[in-house]
């Protein structure tokens, strides 16, 4: 069995390439279905590890990308049982979906590109309290203080932004 030592030259620049290709892909995919950036950053070096510990066929990107997606999957489904923590299938399985029907480069590269142009648009309310909520992780009573508003005017006001957001990134991706 060939291990990642046991590689030829000619095959390491082919896993360079791979990783080169791919790893932005599979980092995203992960960060997609939940996990956070130090456990996406082990779970895609974990990816490439075991596909690379066996013979590997690259047939063509989409094909090699569904595969990585797939060696990614188990892997972040086994670290959720060995933690402990409840995994919701369904949950996980339409994230998976709906990362196939999104994004269509196989990097999430056209996605980020449309989700940044979608937020540029929202206006500058909206925006920070998104930002407030996802970036920084602020509770909605705290966003509401920011923005001197009431609580459940902080959380109608990003519903509409998310809405907004979705309608205007699916809008671009269709």
């Amino acid at each position: 069995m060939s291990t990642a030592r046991d590689v030829s030259s000619s095959e390491a620049i082919d896993a360079a390439k791979l990783i080169e290709d791919h790893q932005t892909g599979i980092w995203r995919y992960l960060r997609a279905l939940g996990c956070d950036v130090n456990e996406a950053d082990d779970l895609t070096q974990e990816t490439f590890l075991a596909v690379l510990q066996r013979p590997f066929h690259q047939y063509s990107p989409a094909a090699t990308a569904a595969y990585l997606r797939k060696v990614a999957y188990n892997r972040f489904i086994s670290a959720r049982r060995r933690s402990g923590k409840i995994v919701l299938m369904e949950q996980i399985e339409a994230i998976d979906q709906a990362w196939i029907r999104l994004v269509s480069d196989e990097h999430g590269d056209a996605l980020i590109d449309a989700l940044n142009d979608c937020l540029s648009q929202l206006t500058k309310r909206a925006r920070l309290a998104l930002e407030m909520r996802f970036r920084e992780k602020t509770p909605r009573v705290d966003i509401a203080k920011a923005l001197r508003i009431t609580e459940h005017g902080a959380k109608n006001l990003m519903q509409r932004a998310k809405k907004q957001l979705r309608t205007c990134v699916e809008g671009k991706l269709t």
